[in-house]
């Protein structure tokens, strides 16, 4: 983890004199390009199996669908390319509504459908609860974007995105280093792994940083509809920045909320903003200025994402965000260690999780979220962040 650390502090530092953090890659994988087949489809013969479990409906749905999505296209690319080796892949979903044992139901049926490696879950809480279940029968878990330390307890675990430690420390150095805030609230929620693990991190990065943290004021999923008490204080502390360690769709209320009661801070999140300008009924103005961290900017220029985000555009009618992202660079990256363990579709889902487990530390990705991804025996990868503001109803580049 201190090589994480070093990197993000070398290149969140770097913000001050450059107008747009570190890119994506130039080179798109092999296949990229490709107008893809069906995922799912085969032509006979063994096959790769790969499942996903995300929240198709409900709360998240923005994030489940994203990476259902996203590891649609990297499936359809690599099958028009010829597959793996030689070898087509067969993909399959579940939705698990934001619901861990939903998601273990999610996983029992792909099991049954065959499944030998999974993408997901997709959200934190759901995909420490899978874990038990994958690492109990030795099966390869990557997951998108499953930040909690605790996604990635297990040594078959392994993840795409960055921890939430990392974003937590990260977010700190930013708000310092680019000297956004003088007095900063913080707004979390306390019933979720992910929210309060970001926030945990945040706030001891925070000592010695060149503001001060004026109000923490927590919340439940038993009670999020109403956010008066929270911005109230932190207004009257007089917060200039307030920090949403929290999803989309509670951030949209804050900021409904915020506007009624005419309190305009800078609002600042990480990964689970992303989405929120797909909010059904929101305004999406009072979005303007909202800054977040993300390891994925859909307005890059290079020529991987540019192709990503017209594909995507043109199969399912939207921008991706940075969990349809994470989940078309998991899927190549199983691809890559496959390719570089050697290992074969007619293999036992428990070697095959083998094979996979000593590869993922030998091999160098190149994806949409970093233009070089490496990855530690612990399942944490080594990557370069990025930041982006909302303006005019987009995410741009910071």
């Amino acid at each position: 983890m201190n090589k994480f650390k070093r990197v993000f502090s070398a290149v969140l530092a770097s913000a001050m004199v450059v107008s747009m953090l570190a890119g994506c890659g130039d080179a798109a994988p092999s296949g990229s390009g490709a107008e893809g087949s069906d995922a799912g489809s085969s032509s006979g013969g063994s096959v790769f199996k790969i499942g996903a479990i995300g929240p198709f409906t409900g709360a998240a749905a923005a994030y489940g669908n994203a990476v259902k999505n996203g590891a649609q296209i990297a499936v359809d690319e690599i099958n028009a390319a010829g597959g793996i080796n030689g070898t087509m892949i067969e993909y399959k979903s579940e939705d698990d509504e934001l619901n861990a044992e939903k998601s273990v139901n999610a996983y029992n049926t792909l099991k049954d459908w065959g499944m030998q490696i999974l993408v997901g879950s997709t959200t934190s809480a759901c995909s420490i609860a899978v874990s038990e279940n994958t690492k109990s029968d030795n099966m390869f878990q990557l997951t998108p974007s499953g930040s909690a330390e605790d996604c990635v307890k297990y040594d078959n675990v392994f993840r795409v995105c960055f921890s939430d430690p990392n974003q937590g420390i990260a977010s700190a150095q930013y708000i310092n280093d680019n000297n956004l805030a003088t007095k900063v609230g913080i707004i979390y929620d306390s019933s979720d792994v992910y929210s309060s693990g970001i926030y945990q991190k945040f706030v001891q990065e925070s000592e010695g940083k060149n503001y001060e943290i004026v109000s923490a004021e927590a919340y439940t999923q038993d009670n999020n509809t109403d956010f008066s008490v929270q911005l109230q204080k932190a207004k009257d502390a007089g917060a200039d920045l307030v920090f949403l360690p929290i999803y989309y769709s509670d951030a949209a209320l804050i900021l409904t909320q915020a506007n009624t009661m005419g309190y305009a801070p800078t609002f600042f999140g990480v990964d689970g903003l992303d989405g929120i300008l797909t909010v059904e009924n929101f305004d999406t103005s009072l979005a303007e200025g909202v800054m977040l961290l993300t390891p994925f900017a859909a307005d890059a220029k290079d020529d991987l994402t540019v192709n990503f985000v017209k594909q995507y555009n043109d199969k399912f009618g939207e921008t991706p965000n940075q969990f349809a992202a994470d989940a078309y660079d998991a899927v190549y990256i199983i691809k890559a260690a496959i390719e570089k363990s050697g290992a074969t579709a007619d293999m036992s889902v428990s070697d095959l999780c083998e094979a996979l487990k000593g590869a993922m530390t030998q091999i160098e990705a190149s994806g949409l979220t970093s233009a070089k991804m490496t990855w530690e025996a612990s399942g944490e990868p080594n990557k370069e962040p990025k930041a982006v503001v909302i303006k005019d109803g987009a995410y741009v580049s910071n």
